[in-house]
């Protein structure tokens, strides 16, 4: 398949090469890492933040065209929302490391301040500039670009704020997140003043062209909700089906245009709830990535657990979202059941049929990789803790080897044996009554791992290959070359990402799964674009089943 698409990955990406799998995608690629903050700029276009990568890019709303403006390898480390004030100048929020940044016209980077901490929500009045906080008991601050003026509090107790704007009677609108209301109070200064509450997981405040106020909500229904400050303050509620809407603009002819943090892509919005695609939605990792007995792929993608399946209308790929996740990072199935582990410490099973989560673990170092061994025990790789621990049914954590670098993913053969790949380690190691034995060395920065028959798989994120490795001769081989894994070729070094600062979760470490399917084929997170890509043996090859005894099969 030599079929190319336009990637957020350098460009366009053709499918990767191999001379012993056919690789196809499962869904398109992504053009963005989740869409964040969004605003229109001086000449036209729509800017769009993506906190997970770490960028902005700017979006001609006519042709869906992207361009990186913001490189994720800049001085900005994780924007979340970005204003531009009457010079020109762009002014973003840098959520984790808690700066304000101003972007000038020509480019240059200047950091307006360091005292905001979780700095989200931000709009300019003129060249007047507002910043507020997402967290608990949260401050709403005038900053001072020009000056040497400390930030002015405006008012305190934000139960996490976001998206705000100026309104139509002169004061700051803003969201509280935590308890559904919305706010506003003088840009002077003054007392806030409730304006409405009961609203529906508010994330952002818009106004149109009209003077409505547009409310969006960060749920799974994507409802936006309409209302009228003019007259009775009535209410109506749109609902869209675009999950997780984090942002929306307005451009001169009054027509909406919405992001989403969990599904990126920016799309319009009609009143009516109709949508038209701009720029495509997709996953914004993917992560882990598992797929269960009925053929059903289920890709762990931060935000949400989703799948790419196939649109019967038009036959286009898309990404279903099965549920809204924070954090979701590895993944594994058995038994009807999703086991999730969140890169901020959770171990989590969750049930499909009736919707409930169940939390098995929590307080671990960073757990990425997971698997289920058949007496549903949760074998979890926990990455800052250089250990394997074992998840018992009765939910009890116990070390199965601990004095690892970074283990990334675990995988087990038919025999039930554990192997683990260590990243910093550049190895695919096997645990042995508790120690861990060495199977392959010298890879580059190894992530994901699945087993088939005698042959152990990992994703090389460093070297961007499959490599095949075998469990009786030790030998090595590539099996797949220029996947599109880890940051952009080009890109430079990045700041290792914290895990929490200011009691917020970071950015995360990315994760390139592998798993292996019942019917032999291999799936991999290629997380540079966003894509799932389904590896399957070509005709003639010697395929193992998986599960299978260590049997052979010719395809």
């Amino acid at each position: 398949m030599t079929a190319e698409h336009p990637s957020r990955y350098g460009g366009t990406a053709a499918v990767p090469a191999s001379d012993t799998w056919d690789v196809r995608r499962l869904n398109l690629p992504s053009p963005l890492w989740g869409s964040n903050g969004v605003a229109f700029g001086p000449d036209g276009r729509l800017y769009a933040a993506q906190f997970l990568a770490g960028q902005i890019s700017a979006v001609d709303p006519a042709t869906g065209d992207v361009e990186t403006v913001v490189p994720m390898d800049g001085p900005v480390q994780s924007p979340d929302d970005l204003a531009f004030g009457a010079d020109g100048s762009m002014f973003i929020t840098d959520l984790v490391p808690g700066r304000v940044w101003r972007r000038s016209p020509q480019g240059a980077y200047t950091l307006v301040s360091d005292q905001v901490k979780v700095p989200n929500g931000i709009t300019c009045i003129g060249n007047r500039l507002f910043v507020n906080e997402m967290r608990m008991n949260g401050r709403l601050l005038e900053l001072f670009p020009d000056g040497d003026d400390a930030p002015k509090v405006l008012t305190e107790g934000l139960a996490l704020g976001n998206a705000m704007q100026l309104g139509p009677d002169g004061h700051l609108y803003y969201p509280h997140m935590v308890t559904g209301q919305v706010w506003r109070i003088p840009p002077d200064g003054g007392a806030p003043e409730l304006v409405a509450e009961d609203v529906h997981e508010p994330v952002a405040v818009r106004f149109d062209q009209g003077g409505v106020l547009m409310v969006l909500s960060r749920g799974a229904a994507g409802i936006v909700t309409r209302i009228d400050l003019h007259g009775t303050g009535s209410r109506s509620v749109v609902t869209s089906g675009l999950v997780g809407l984090d942002n929306a603009a307005f451009d001169g002819e009054n027509r909406m245009f919405v992001s989403s943090f969990a599904t990126g892509g920016i799309t319009e919005l009609r009143p009516d709830g109709r949508t038209r695609e701009i720029v495509p939605r997709g996953l914004d990792g993917p992560f882990g990535v598992t797929v269960d007995l009925a053929g059903t792929v289920y890709a762990a993608d931060h935000y949400r657990v989703a799948g790419p399946e196939s649109r019967a209308a038009d036959g286009t790929d898309y990404v279903r979202t099965h549920v809204l996740r924070p954090f979701a990072h590895g993944i594994s199935t058995e038994g009807g059941l999703l086991h999730l582990t969140s890169q901020y410490g959770e171990v989590t099973t969750y049930d499909p049929g009736d919707g409930t989560t169940r939390v098995r673990a929590s307080g671990l170092r960073r757990p990425t990789g997971i698997s289920a061994r058949p007496d549903g025990t949760l074998v979890v790789a926990e990455a800052d803790a250089g250990r394997i621990v074992a998840v018992g049914t009765d939910d009890t954590v116990t070390e199965l080897a601990g004095g690892l670098d970074r283990p990334v993913d675990v995988a087990f053969d038919a025999e039930e044996r554990c192997y683990v790949s260590d990243e910093r380690r550049g190895a695919v190691l096997r645990i042995d009554g508790g120690q861990a034995v060495t199977v392959a060395d010298g890879l580059e920065a190894p992530q994901g791992l699945a087993v088939l028959g005698d042959e152990v798989f990992v994703v090389e994120t460093g070297s961007r290959k499959l490599r095949a490795v075998s469990l009786t001769t030790g030998e090595h081989r590539t099996d797949a070359e220029d996947l599109p894994v880890g940051l952009p070729p080009g890109t430079g070094p990045r700041t290792e990402p914290a895990l929490f600062t200011n009691g917020m979760p970071g950015v995360p470490r990315p994760f390139a799964g592998l798993t292996a399917a019942p019917d032999g084929s291999l799936l991999l997170s290629a997380n540079g674009e966003g894509t799932v890509l389904r590896l399957t043996p070509r005709a003639g090859t010697t395929v193992h089943r998986a599960g299978s005894s260590g049997g052979e099969e010719t395809s």
